[in-house]
């Protein structure tokens, strides 16, 4: 079914009515190709990854220059998702548990968990709440403390519902998100959750997949204050972008 929804949204976005823009890569950083990421974000100079797969899931800590400084591992039960920083708190979703775990910020430290109403995908925090993608067009805003959803945005382009929503990274007002199963990132105005352009990786994936036959799809979207960072599931490298 996953899969299906996957070739749907891909038909939606050939016939999609926002502008599809091609980014200038700036820059590339190593990446862990064991990593299949599912959050990454900055902390300060620092890059903050969480990563999936059941038995592999967990979180890192690293330098620019790939240095792991510190890690956190999920039991092997859990399949990891995407992940924020707030406050001295780190939240990390996991996939089809419906729980999300709390760790301290630094240095990485379990603290607690919630319950999450639905699957975990991405996770950004905008307007004092988290908010979080299940795959859905649908953005769950969860309250910090209680946890309790108290409200959604849905995600569309010109009227049409864009589904699979996966990683998150807020800008201001502006969010940007994976689309699951493309190599593209759809820049989304909030609170409309109106789409308004697209950022087009089809070529460099293409191009990466030649040289890295065994790499996954495009996930991770990372803000420095300045310049957008990119990578995705066992992939070489992160690339900066204009």
């Amino acid at each position: 079914m996953r899969f299906l929804l996957a070739f749907c949204i891909l038909v939606s976005i050939a016939f999609a009515e926002a502008p599809r823009v091609v980014p200038e890569i700036l820059d590339s950083i190593p990446h862990e190709q064991s990593h299949f990421t599912q959050g990454l974000f900055f902390d300060g100079k620092e890059l903050i990854e969480t990563t999936g797969q059941y038995g592999q899931s967990g979180l890192y800590r690293r330098t620019m220059d790939g240095k792991i400084l510190d890690s956190a591992k999920l039991s092997e039960r859990y399949f990891g998702e995407g992940s924020i920083a707030v406050g001295d708190d780190i939240f990390y979703l996991t996939w089809k548990s419906k729980k999300a775990f709390i760790y301290s910020r630094k240095p990485f430290a379990l603290k607690g968990e919630f319950r999450i109403p639905t699957e975990g995908w991405g996770l950004t925090y905008w307007r004092n709440a988290l908010l979080m993608s299940n795959g859905s067009s649908e953005l769950l805003q969860i309250q910090l403390g209680g946890f309790n959803v108290f409200g959604a945005i849905t995600v569309t382009d010109g009227g049409r519902p864009l589904k699979l929503l996966n990683e998150l990274e807020i800008v201001g007002d502006t969010l940007y998100a994976n689309v699951w199963q493309t190599s593209v990132i759809a820049v989304i105005s909030l609170p409309s959750g109106k789409v308004v352009r697209y950022l087009d990786f089809s070529r460099k994936v293409m191009d990466l997949q030649r040289k890295y036959p065994n790499i996954d799809v495009l996930n991770g979207i990372a803000y420095d204050g300045k310049n957008l960072w990119i990578t995705g599931k066992n992939w070489p490298y992160i690339y900066k972008l204009k």
